[in-house]
């Protein structure tokens, strides 16, 4: 079976996630739906991991199996103008028939966004925060990320997970305009991860949880009163995106950017 790789972007507010579902909209039920109709039968379409419903990305990986060759660039094309406007193929190119674009990773980035102040045309793609963020202290409580960690206070369903233990490579927070941009990059996340990252640092920036309290949280113990857990300042899906799938041999990450600029309030 000739086999592709896709890059794939998309905005995931109409969808119920990238895995292909039964009784849901998906962004890989949308996709194979496309590839289908543009002529060629699909033996397996795989992503790089899943996103949930709500989260967009810049550049989601695939790869696809199909039935016969097909000229890469022409269909593209064909695809894409059977996909509906919030997804679109970047790119299409033949790949080693190995190729399997999750097993094969080695590194994945998410970005979120966090906004300071209501915006019209940003909506979908941020956190309005209202509580006034001290960027500084979040910065300092990501860079303890960094390593080897137990996320189980992280993760919905540890119970159901091989292992709550992930290595995370770089954290990175950044103020832009009425942004708060912050970047995780690690192998693999677990369910919710990033979104409860992210949630946590917004304690820390509101000064309503110390560093001391996050060590705690990051070294998995759990205050003894049941209250004050990740799990209950999970973010919400529509300021995050998975940014980038990284594979061996590829050019390092870029400067840490806004999808979409927001401008301080005036």
């Amino acid at each position: 079976m000739p086999t592709y790789r896709l890059t794939i972007e998309y905005e995931g507010t109409r969808y119920h996630g990238w895995q292909e579902q039964k009784n849901a909209r998906s962004v890989a039920g949308e996709l194979r739906r496309a590839i289908e109709e543009a002529g060629a039968p699909v033996r397996e379409l795989g992503g790089s991991g899943r996103t949930d419903a709500g989260v967009h990305a810049l550049a989601q990986v695939a790869h696809l199996r199909l039935a016969r060759e097909v000229d890469p660039e022409p269909f593209r094309r064909a695809v894409n103008d059977r996909l509906p406007a919030d997804v679109h193929v970047l790119a299409l190119a033949a790949a080693p028939d190995r190729f399997h674009s999750r097993h094969d990773a080695v590194t994945r980035s998410y970005l979120y966004q966090i906004s300071r102040r209501r915006t019209a045309l940003a909506k979908r793609f941020v956190w309005w925060v209202k509580r006034p963020l001290d960027e500084r202290k979040m910065a300092e409580a990501a860079a303890l990320l960094a390593g080897k960690h137990d996320f189980r206070l992280f993760c919905e369903r540890p119970a159901e997970q091989p292992s709550t233990l992930v290595v995370v490579e770089s954290a990175e927070v950044a103020a832009d305009g009425a942004l708060i941009l912050i970047r995780l990059a690690a192998s693999h996340f677990l369910w919710k991860m990033v979104r409860r990252v992210v949630g946590t640092l917004v304690q820390v920036g509101a000064g309503e949880l110390d560093q001391k309290g996050f060590e705690a949280l990051l070294a998995a113990k759990a205050p003894k009163s049941g209250k004050g857990l990740p799990a209950e300042w999970t973010a919400p899906p529509s300021g995050l995106f998975l940014e980038r799938v990284s594979y061996r041999g590829d050019l390092p990450m870029g400067a840490l950017r806004p999808v979409m600029e927001v401008s301080e309030d005036r």
